[in-house]
C-alpha cells in the first residue's frame, strides 16, 4: 500500500477539494504523509494540519509549488517544510497571486478574440475566492463546450506558447529556490520531464541549493523513473514524488496513487530535521 503523496493541490489554488477534504481522503486511504503543494499559495496548510488532528497516523508536510519561467520552459519548484508563517514569504506569494488575477483576465480577453467567449465572473466563481489559475479558465471553457477535456485547453489554448497564453510576473527557478531556502524550506524540482533539458536545469539549481527532484510522478513509466533516480544520484539529490492531484478530471491519478517509496520521504524528513533540529513531525 502506498503511504505518501507529496504533491497535492487544493482549493487554495486550482484543486477541486478543500484542504480538509484532502486530509479526509488521505486518511481514508491510509496514507502516513501528504504535502499540499498549492500553486504560489500557502493558504491551505493551516486548515489541512488542523483537519489532520482527526487522523493521528497522518502527517501533513507544509509545502508549496512556485511557478517560474525560463526562455524555454515553465519550471515549477516545490518547497517542503517551509515556514509558512514567514511574513516575507507570504508577501511574495500574495504578489504572485495578484499577478495570477491580472494574467487570468488577459487570457480570457485573448480567448474572446479567438471566438471563445467565457465569462470572467464564472471563472471567479469556479475559483471560489482562491488564487485563479488556468484550470479555472479551462473549467469555464469545458462548461460551455469549447473543449472536451482539460488537456485540450492547455495543448490548444492555455499552454506555454499557445495562442491564449499570457506570461505572469516572472521569477526565475534560482530565485524560487532561494526564496524557499530563506523560508527554511527544502527546494525540489517538480516533474522534471516537462523540461527541455532536465539535467541542465538540475545541475544549475543544485548549485543554488536544490535538494531534490520529483522522480515518482503521475504517469511516469518505470524507465523514466529509473532515469530520474539515476539523475538524483548523480547530483546527490533526494527523490520525491506524488500524484499532482487536482481532482478536476475522473481520469486523474488519485491521492496516494503514485508508488512513492517511504524511504524517500524519510530522507526528506531527516534532511529537514538536520537543518531545523526543533522541527516536529
Amino acid at each position: 500500500m502506498n503511504q505518501a503523496d507529496l504533491h497535492i493541490h487544493s482549493t487554495a489554488s486550482d484543486g477541486k477539494l478543500t484542504p480538509a477534504d484532502i486530509v479526509q481522503e488521505a486518511g481514508r486511504r491510509g496514507l502516513s504523509f501528504i504535502a499540499l503543494a498549492d500553486h504560489d499559495s500557502i493558504d491551505g496548510i493551516a486548515p489541512a494540519q488542523s483537519a489532520a488532528r482527526a487522523f493521528p497516523g497522518l502527517k501533513v508536510i507544509p509545502g508549496v509549488e512556485i511557478s517560474t519561467d525560463t526562455p524555454k520552459d515553465e519550471v515549477h519548484i516545490l518547497g517542503y517544510f517551509i515556514d509558512y508563517n514567514d511574513p516575507d514569504f507570504g508577501a511574495t506569494l500574495d504578489r504572485f497571486k495578484n499577478s495570477r488575477l491580472k494574467r487570468g483576465q488577459k487570457m480570457v480577453a485573448k480567448l474572446k478574440k479567438l471566438g471563445i467567449d467565457i465569462d470572467w465572473q464564472r471563472v471567479t466563481e469556479i475559483a471560489s475566492g482562491n488564487s485563479i489559475g488556468r484550470p479555472h479558465i479551462a473549467q469555464a471553457m469545458l462548461e460551455k463546450g469549447y473543449i472536451t477535456s482539460f488537456k485540450q485547453a492547455f495543448t490548444e489554448y492555455l499552454g506555454h506558447g499557445r495562442p491564449a497564453y499570457v506570461e505572469r510576473e516572472k521569477m526565475t527557478p534560482k530565485e524560487a529556490v532561494a526564496l524557499i531556502i530563506k523560508a527554511k524550506g527544502l527546494p525540489v524540482l517538480a516533474h522534471p520531464l516537462t523540461l527541455t533539458e532536465p539535467e541542465a536545469m538540475t545541475r544549475e539549481l543544485k548549485e543554488g541549493g536544490l535538494v531534490g527532484i520529483e522522480a515518482y510522478y503521475n504517469n511516469y513509466t518505470g524507465e523514466e523513473i529509473r532515469r530520474l533516480v539515476a539523475l538524483a544520484e548523480k547530483y546527490e539529490l533526494i527523490v520525491t514524488g506524488g500524484s499532482d492531484y487536482h481532482g478536476l478530471e475522473p481520469t486523474e491519478t488519485a491521492i496516494g496513487g503514485v508508488n512513492l517509496p517511504l524511504e524517500a520521504v524519510e530522507k526528506l524528513i531527516a534532511l529537514a530535521k538536520q537543518r531545523e533540529p526543533r522541527l516536529r513531525i
